[in-house]
């Protein structure tokens, strides 16, 4: 029996985001989205409550600066527990994407799990496919990082403000640029030092 759209986005195949059965889930999430946008700084609670009940999952202490942009309002994000994310993140989330606890994620972060085939004439006709992307416990994902689909960031790793991720990233590592390579590890250096050779005054902390 054939697949149906659906099903094909489901298991990261080819297939048509227009299709009606898409639309007709993705649109109400999108219309939550613009409401959840709308919502104060104050509004905690609801905040809470949006967060909850349309992501995938959600744990403790999670927070997000507004706005928000997603394709599909985050329902298919995933979040681990004490997870930040400044404002203006914005999630092509027609695939899932999976952060955990502690991660950190700076302003104007884009994580997009879709991408289009090379292919002209299938391109023309609006498919698409979706990769899952991954963020290990305790990254932090600097200012205007742009993460490509399929990509996994591995656990404590550090993406520098501006770099385009294209390609899997370890753990315990610092990684810049376009596209991210891995500058050099995590070190004994960055207990010492928290800002070039400022000190950390760990006794007031």
């Amino acid at each position: 029996m054939k697949m149906t759209q659906y099903e094909r986005m489901e298991k990261e195949l080819i297939y048509d985001p227009a299709d009606p059965e898409i639309m007709g889930e993705q649109l109400p999430l999108q219309d939550k989205l613009w409401e959840f946008n709308q919502l104060k700084p104050s509004d905690l609670v609801k905040k809470q409550e949006y967060m909850h009940e349309v992501f995938a999952e959600c744990g403790d202490n999670c927070y997000i600066e507004l706005p928000l942009h997603a394709n599909w309002g985050g329902h298919h994000l995933h979040l681990g527990s004490g997870v930040y994310a400044n404002s203006n993140l914005t999630l092509v989330d027609d695939g899932h994407i999976y952060v955990a606890d502690k991660v950190m994620i700076g302003p104007n972060v884009t994580i997009t799990t879709a991408g289009h085939p090379i292919d002209p004439d299938l391109r023309a006709r609006g498919l698409q496919y979706n990769k899952d992307v991954r963020i290990g416990e305790n990254a932090w994902i600097g200012a205007g990082v742009i993460i490509l689909p399929g990509v996994s960031i591995g656990k404590n790793a550090v993406i520098g403000a501006g770099s385009i991720v294209t390609h899997d990233i370890p753990d315990n590592v610092v990684a810049v640029g376009n596209p991210c390579r891995v500058l050099r590890e995590v070190s004994e250096k960055d207990r010492v030092f928290f800002y070039k050779d400022e000190r950390i005054d760990r006794e007031n902390l």
